[in-house]
C-alpha cells in the first residue's frame, strides 16, 4: 500500500478561532484530547474522524464542527469526506456539500488547512443523534487523480469552502 499522507492537529491558536464563545479552559480540554483520523481495520478504506465535543441532533438539525485536523498529502491527491456508513444508515446523516472535497494544497491556507464539517439528521423516524466527544461521525478517503492534458492553471489557493470560485 502507498503511503501518500499524514494527518496533524491545527495549531491551538487556530483551533481557538472556532470557539470564540467558549472559555479558555473549555478549548483546551477540547484540543488535547483531539484524536488523528484513523482506520478501524486493516482491510478499511476510511479514515475515522471524531468530533471534538459532545452534541445532539434532532431531525433536521445542522451543527458545524471544526475537527482540529489537517492533512498534508502529496500533489495528484484529494481526501475525499462523507458520513460514516452507520450513522448514514440509521439517521440519514449527510455532509451538507455531500461529499468534501480536501485538495492538497489547502494544508497551506491561511487557516492552516483545518478541515470543517457541516452535517445535518434529515431522519426521517423522528430519531435524535447524539455523539459523545471522541466518537466518529464521518470517513475520510484518499483518492489520486488525474487532470486534462491541455490543463494549465497557476493560481494558489488561500481559504477553503468555495475559495476557489471567489473572484
Amino acid at each position: 500500500m502507498r503511503r501518500i499522507a499524514q494527518f496533524y492537529k491545527v495549531s491551538f491558536e487556530e483551533f481557538r478561532k472556532a470557539f470564540a464563545d467558549l472559555d479558555q479552559t473549555q478549548v483546551e480540554r477540547m484540543y488535547d484530547a483531539i484524536v488523528l483520523p484513523k482506520r478501524a481495520t486493516s482491510g478499511s478504506a476510511g479514515y475515522d474522524f471524531f468530533t471534538p465535543f459532545a452534541f445532539t441532533l434532532k431531525p433536521n438539525e445542522t451543527i458545524k464542527i471544526p475537527t482540529g485536523i489537517r492533512a498534508e498529502m502529496e500533489v495528484d491527491w484529494v481526501l475525499k469526506l462523507y458520513p460514516r456508513s452507520g450513522l448514514g444508515f440509521k439517521y440519514r446523516l449527510q455532509l451538507n456539500n455531500t461529499v468534501g472535497i480536501i485538495d492538497a494544497d489547502y494544508f497551506h491556507s491561511d487557516n492552516e488547512g483545518h478541515i470543517f464539517a457541516k452535517i445535518t439528521n434529515d431522519s426521517n423516524t423522528g430519531e435524535e443523534l447524539h455523539l459523545d466527544a471522541g466518537d466518529g461521525f464521518m470517513q475520510g478517503i484518499f483518492v489520486e487523480y488525474g487532470i486534462t492534458h491541455d490543463d494549465v492553471v497557476s493560481e494558489i489557493r488561500n481559504g477553503g469552502f468555495g475559495s476557489t470560485s471567489k473572484k
